[in-house]
């Protein structure tokens, strides 16, 4: 069987089938749920076809023991080795090991012969065919991508030195965009553990309590300016022990909600206002850019949203609370003005009050207020979260000194990430054009040893 998704190249080029160009095409396994020592204490790194998201791999989210290995279907691919998804959902998605991992049943693993083929460029091969590889998916209740459909595609290949010439100006482009992306993770790293050394665990006042401060001393996190502004002692509450001067009051009493639009499927448009909407929160907490749609139908002056208002989601599917409950704060990126829909609250600081988006968006995220706010959630088949989810709740009001300093650092760590995002999508940009004009020859590299020369490769 031969499966044509050959496209018209250079007449220098050669026409391969996966199978090839490489040493082996095989597929992963599962060991069985039921024996604790194939899981428990292992080190082989295990992936699922989840955690295919066309960049490299470099750990996974569970890992296998070495008797896994020896007695199941679970294989040590090495590293460089293209993965493929097969079934589901997930089906055409890709991934490349950056070291030695195993994989699951539903992996097709590519293990490129180096010396015909250079892995990273047929990893770009199959990404840019990915529209007719999904195509060639069958089956009604679960696509699926036979191991046989995928040993027989064919693409054209220039010289192993112009395929690494390639695949490294593809790869320094996504390579840029995913250290990007780790540095925004960072950053949202920062924020929330500084929210919550502050505002949760009261950390520089127990530091005054225990005698680890003393005046005109900083410590990790935090000038030594900015101790003045914490209380020397704690005091018990309703909550339990808050700092002295602290007050507990409702977050209705500060802040502004309201839902947004509620819409029909023809109000969606390729354009018109940006509707942030669901898929614009990441289950946990934070802008999700990559869910945005645009809306052409009618709204009211209540549910329009500007860069800097908080959005809430009220709506998920079952009761895990993974999305329900969680924030984040509307970017600039998408312009002055936007709509919410109806599966989330608007949440604005009331004027003349102490808190901040920022600070509020943290809130709501840290662990303990999205307990209390989402268990105000209910449902049968989908979970609502009534408006009183986030006007009921309590909340640890801190002096406004230190809401106001706590603000200036997360907004000056909101913007930089909002930049690196900007960044990464003209870089995605970038690398979108450049793909298929490489990848087709299009584009050639004339001299791809001098290139890979002279940067050291």
């Amino acid at each position: 069987m031969e499966t044509g998704l050959c496209a018209v190249a250079p007449e220098d080029w050669t026409v391969w089938a996966i199978e090839d160009v490489c040493k082996r095409v095989t597929s992963g396994g599962t060991p069985s749920r039921r024996d604790p020592t194939y899981y428990v204490g292992g080190t082989w790194p295990w992936v699922k076809t989840q955690e295919l998201q066309d960049a490299w791999i470099d750990d996974t989210e569970e890992h296998i023991t070495e008797r896994a290995i020896a007695e199941s279907s679970a294989k040590v691919l090495p590293a460089n080795t293209v993965l493929v998804a097969m079934y589901g959902a997930t089906v055409g998605q890709l991934g490349l090991l950056r070291r030695q991992m195993t994989c699951n049943q539903a992996c097709c693993a590519l293990v490129v012969d180096q010396s015909v083929a250079d892995s990273r460029f047929v990893f770009y091969q199959l990404l840019h065919a990915r529209p007719q590889l999904k195509g060639l998916a069958t089956g009604a209740a679960q696509q699926n991508l036979s191991g046989v459909v995928i040993r027989s595609l064919r693409f054209p290949y220039p010289t192993v030195s112009e395929q690494r010439a390639i695949a490294h100006i593809l790869g320094t482009l996504d390579d840029k965009i995913e250290n990007l992306r780790r540095q925004n993770e960072t950053l949202e790293a920062m924020a929330r553990a500084l929210f919550r050394a502050w505002f949760v665990d009261f950390e520089p006042v127990r530091a005054k309590l225990e005698g680890r401060w003393r005046r005109g001393k900083s410590l990790p996190g935090l000038p030594a300016h900015l101790y003045d502004l914490f209380p020397g002692r704690l005091v018990e509450s309703e909550s339990g022990e808050i700092p002295e001067g602290w007050r507990l009051e409702a977050l209705g009493d500060h802040v502004d909600a309201v839902k947004g639009v509620s819409y029909k499927g023809d109000g969606l448009r390729d354009f018109g206002l940006p509707l942030h909407n669901l898929n614009s929160i990441y289950e946990g907490g934070g802008y999700k850019y990559e869910g945005i749609k645009y809306y052409a139908g009618e709204y009211a002056d209540r549910h329009v949203v500007q860069p800097g208002d908080v959005i809430v989601a009220n709506t998920e599917q079952g009761h895990d609370r993974l999305l329900i409950g969680y924030a984040a704060i509307v970017p600039r990126l998408f312009g002055a003005h936007g709509i919410a829909s109806h599966h989330l609250y608007r949440l604005r600081p009331k004027p003349g009050g102490s808190l901040t988006a920022a600070f509020l968006c943290h809130l709501l995220n840290s662990p303990q207020m999205h307990d209390v706010v989402s268990g105000y959630a209910n449902g049968t088949t989908v979970n609502m979260l009534p408006i009183d989810g986030v006007q009921k709740p309590q909340i640890v009001l801190p002096p406004r000194p230190l809401v106001t300093a706590f603000d200036s650092l997360a907004s000056n760590i909101e913007q930089r990430r909002e930049e690196m995002v900007l960044e990464s999508r003209i870089l995605a940009g970038l690398r979108d054009k450049l793909l298929p004009k490489l990848i087709s020859g299009e584009l050639r590299i004339r001299d791809a040893e001098a290139f890979l020369k002279e940067r050291g490769l």
